[in-house]
């Protein structure tokens, strides 16, 4: 009975074709519910124990045969025209790539995530804007030569009405709205006339933040900014250097240290190993009376950077108009790993 059951597996072996009914024949033969295989399985009941070892090691043959028989003739058969067959007729005739954030998306959200781990909420407001909102409340009356550090987007017909130039306005309309205690970030799109380069664009992302309370120092503003910087930089040491912002008394910038161990940290931080991220400073008195707030009960401060900015230095982008380009190539380079 051994020498049947080698027969039929040299005759399993030989077997081929290319011909689906003819596959399916072959199974059925074989693998069926009266098929080869099954008779042998029951005719094994009745083999003397002696001979069962080596006629069950010869039948398991034959089955592992089969069925790896029918499979191979089954995936050639289905490849045959050069086309592979997808049984699941529900799946793309392409394949379909994970998509990945924007960079600055990824950026805005970690630092987003960083601030409101310390209790600062979200404001948003429009980016369509008033003059009153996005300058006059701000400390910059009409003709304040300050105003020349904007150049602007104004609506030709109305030019009380524009595009916002900072997010500094949501915090004024949040002010307006809110008494203190204050703590929010103001995330969102703003709006240059600039001429468009490598290191500049018309349209930006900022991220401005605002605190106001009894007793609020400098002293307070440079821990929350110490914090921040270490929660996205890691440990780095940090700067402020005085600098002059209408809506703030007294202004700083803020610079990070950023090293000078490779040959790219000395182009971008321009041999001095620091680099400028963010402006800050205490919120000016006139800003919090514009607002309805008793600067002799409360003080404030605040603090604005650029998304674009942060996210060159975090992934070492040299040109600002990358991440407005829309390339696929560029963009699918990057995951949100914070």
């Amino acid at each position: 009975m051994i020498d049947h059951v080698k027969r039929h597996l040299e005759e399993v072996q030989k077997f081929s074709s290319s011909n689906v009914e003819e596959i399916e024949g072959f199974r059925v033969k074989y693998a069926g519910k009266k098929g080869v295989l099954n008779d042998l399985f029951a005719f094994f009941r009745d083999v003397p124990v002696k001979e069962k070892k080596d006629f069950g090691k010869e039948l398991n043959n034959l089955k592992v045969a089969v069925n790896e028989k029918v499979k191979q003739l089954q995936l050639q058969s289905k490849t045959s025209s050069g086309n592979t067959i997808i049984s699941d007729p529900s799946r793309t005739a392409f394949p379909i790539q994970t998509g990945n954030r924007h960079p600055l998306s990824i950026v805005k959200n970690r630092i987003i995530d960083i601030f409101t781990q310390i209790g600062f909420s979200i404001s948003e407001g429009p980016e369509i804007e008033d003059d009153w909102h996005n300058f006059t409340a701000l400390n910059l009356p009409e003709h304040h030569p300050a105003r020349d550090m904007q150049d602007t987007f104004f609506i030709q017909t109305n030019p009380d009405i524009l595009l916002r130039t900072h997010t500094s306005s949501v915090q004024v309309r949040h002010m307006e709205k809110n008494q203190p205690p204050i703590r929010t970030i103001s995330p969102g799109r703003v709006f240059r006339n600039e001429a468009i380069s490598s290191r500049a664009h018309c349209i930006f992302h900022q991220i401005e933040g605002l605190y106001i309370a009894k007793d609020v120092s400098f002293a307070d503003l440079k821990q929350t900014l110490k914090y921040f910087t270490e929660a996205l930089f890691g440990n780095s040491k940090i700067r402020l250097r005085p600098s002059y912002f209408p809506f703030t008394e007294p202004s700083a910038e803020v610079d990070i240290y950023w090293g000078l161990e490779t040959e790219t940290d000395h182009r971008i931080t321009k041999g001095t190993g620091w680099l400028e991220i963010m402006g800050c400073g205490m919120v000016d008195p006139n800003v919090l009376k514009n607002c309805d707030i008793n600067p002799e009960e409360y003080s404030g401060f605040a603090f604005g950077m650029g998304i674009e900015r942060i996210a060159m230095l975090l992934y070492q982008v040299s040109d600002i108009r990358l991440f407005f380009e829309n390339d696929i190539r560029f963009l699918k380079q990057f995951k949100a790993t914070f």
